[in-house]
């Protein structure tokens, strides 16, 4: 079933930070393990949390994937309005920094990411801010704050203006107002610096965040010749609701860091791609 410990670390910014650890049930100091990053906002709250065992709506489980050979990481992030990608940054990757300096046993070059919704942005600006990790899956990750902006959230028909300006994106300020800060947020304007893998997930029945920001950002990153793929569930939500289609997620996101992280045979869907 794997175990748990919190862990606290000093951010570059000089923050004191907590976060989750994950290790398998027969974890052995003498190894050299792979380790995941998993992040949405504080989590270290639910530290006695159980993830039973189960097809994934959209995140990896902890359970699941120290059962196969991972350790995971799930840091607390702290915001600073204006600036979330860079406070992701300090965060994660100072945490990050902490765990592979101080144990020996998780290996620096096999790291990986993994984020839905707003940790699927995350994901994906992080990856146009430093080439540590190895791989990364983003899912229904807004890639351009611009266009996303303007747009509408479909379940509801909110504006979806108002969580760029104040709420969960926190800049603070309308596109015409600070535009600098819409540019240094949206992952779109940093893809030139992406080398890391990177696997997507948008559906385009997603009401929350609308699924052609994945298609921007596959497409930057296809047109820029850096290895990425999307997966779209036809008619399937921000969240996958549908059996068939979380086996499906659980099994190719499992197929992916296993190929970058374990050394694992390359499936052939990553090759190929599937038919339309």
């Amino acid at each position: 079933w794997g175990t748990v410990e919190m862990v606290e670390w000093t951010s570059y910014e000089g923050k004191e930070l907590r976060g989750l650890l994950y290790k398998p049930e027969d974890f052995d100091s003498t190894l050299s393990y792979p380790m995941i990053a998993y992040f949405y906002e504080d989590y270290t709250s639910m530290i006695h949390t159980h993830y039973i065992p189960k097809p994934t709506a959209s995140i990896i489980y902890p359970t699941e994937y120290v059962s196969n050979g991972y350790i995971i990481f799930i840091p607390d992030v702290e915001y600073i309005s204006g600036h979330p990608a860079q406070s992701a940054y300090d965060c994660i990757v100072s945490g990050t920094d902490y765990l592979t300096q101080k144990y020996h046993w998780i290996d620096s070059t096999r790291l990986g990411l993994q984020g839905q919704s707003w940790g699927g942005y995350q994901t994906a600006q992080l990856v146009t801010m430093t080439t540590k990790y190895r791989a990364a899956m983003a899912g229904a990750p807004v890639s351009n704050m611009f266009s996303a902006y303007g747009g509408i959230r479909w379940g509801s028909g909110y504006s979806r203006m108002f969580q760029y300006e104040r709420t969960q994106s926190r800049i603070g300020y309308t596109i015409w107002e600070k535009p600098e800060l819409y540019i240094e947020n949206s992952p779109i304007f940093g893809l030139p610096n992406v080398s890391t893998p990177l696997l997507i997930m948008h559906n385009d029945g997603d009401g929350a965040v609308p699924w052609y920001q994945g298609i921007e950002l596959y497409m930057g990153l296809r047109r820029l010749n850096q290895p990425v793929w999307l997966l779209n569930y036809n008619g399937d939500q921000h969240n996958l609701m549908k059996t068939a289609n979380r086996r499906d997620l659980s099994i190719r996101m499992r197929q992916f860091f296993d190929y970058y992280l374990k050394g694992d045979s390359k499936p052939v869907w990553m090759d190929r791609g599937v038919p339309a």
